[in-house]
């Protein structure tokens, strides 16, 4: 018997529709796990608009995307900037051909950069909520400093690499590359804004929040004077994003925690508006409930070391995710809670001869 849908893998709702002053929603398609759509919101002023994440690259999603703007009475040229809230393409994807088309600019956190490309020249360092030591991360680590962050080689944990159908693989090496022009090249920002900037959209001003835990560069925009929390993937309402280990953070789980926790602190939030899903009025204890899962699932590897002893990631992941899920992307989120348990001293972890990681409870 087929699950019903959840709210984020719902295929998108035609039209636009208004959420609060001078902000609207566009759903743009897209097909990923668990996925159906991404929401572009549309933020209005005397300039023109800003839109926060266009939508995955290539000419499909510009078509839907240049449909719903002229739905939305906003001529392209009009577009005066694209905010991106994080470096997944379905939320940076039609920014660089947007750019390029039409001048607008591109903004992002200040970590904006791709997970195959974690060193850029021009880049500063990247700065995590959590961390003491703000430069710190995976491979300062000496358990992982041979490992490349790239899309080759084996994993931190010595598991396989996620391998993508041949189709998104092209894609991800179009982008790369920058094959294709503008329609795949990875978006260079224009402006890179960090935590607490102030930022004009809509007719107001809004505040970046940094929020790592699913990527470094997360970013959340809040509204003070709207209520308005525009939350990325950072809080969906009824899923939970992918919190992995192939990113360049020690411990992404607790920058998740604690990214979470400032969300939830700042007063007067009436509406969280997701990148997936439907708008909800109940951040804080949305925010709750997504902790709650992840403590419920650190229990489970808790539990499941009375049983397995010394083990891998991909036994500790058998024991954390149903037979469907099974996979690299599962290992991946199964070694990020490992490794925060690591961190907070409830494991060790050694090598195998065979290079693969096993964890030990204590």
């Amino acid at each position: 018997m087929d699950r019903p849908l959840r709210e984020e893998q719902r295929p998108p709702e035609d039209g636009i529709v208004e959420l609060a002053p001078n902000v609207r929603r566009l759903q743009l398609p897209m097909s990923m796990p668990g996925l159906g759509h991404v929401n572009c919101y549309i933020l209005d002023d005397e300039r023109g608009a800003a839109l926060v994440d266009p939508g995955l690259p290539g000419p499909a999603n510009w078509k839907a995307l240049m449909k719903g703007l002229k739905q939305a009475d906003v001529p392209p040229e009009r577009v005066h900037s694209v905010v991106v809230t994080h470096s997944h393409p379905d939320h940076f994807g039609a920014a660089g051909h947007f750019h390029e088309k039409y001048g607008c600019e591109i903004i992002t956190h200040r970590n904006f950069r791709m997970w195959w490309n974690l060193e850029e020249e021009d880049d500063e360092p990247l700065h995590n909520v959590s961390d003491v030591n703000e430069n710190a991360g995976l491979r300062d680590d000496p358990l992982f400093a041979e490992i490349s962050p790239g899309p080759k080689g084996p994993t931190p944990w010595g598991g396989e690499r996620f391998k993508m159908p041949w189709h998104r693989q092209l894609g991800y090496t179009m982008m790369r590359k920058g094959w294709g022009g503008s329609w795949f090249s990875t978006p260079k920002p224009t402006q890179r804004i960090e935590d607490a900037d102030r930022i004009n959209l809509a007719r107001r001003e809004f505040v970046a929040v940094h929020t790592p835990g699913h990527t470094t560069d997360h970013l959340c925009l809040y509204d003070p004077e709207g209520g308005l929390m525009l939350c990325g993937d950072h809080v969906l309402p009824t899923i939970t994003p992918h919190i992995s280990g192939f990113g360049p953070a020690a411990d992404p789980l607790q920058d998740f925690f604690v990214s979470l926790d400032r969300v939830a602190d700042f007063e007067g939030i009436e509406l969280g508006l997701p990148a997936h899903g439907q708008p909800f009025t109940n951040l804080p204890e949305r925010v709750e409930d997504i902790k709650r899962h992840h403590e419920e699932r650190l229990n489970l590897l808790r539990e499941a070391s009375d049983k397995l002893g010394k083990a891998s990631v991909h036994k500790y992941m058998k024991e954390l995710f149903q037979q469907r899920s099974w996979g690299p992307m599962a290992e991946s989120e199964t070694f990020a809670h490992l490794e925060h348990l690591r961190r907070i001293g409830e494991t060790d972890a050694e090598r195998a001869p065979s290079g693969v990681l096993e964890y030990s409870f204590h």
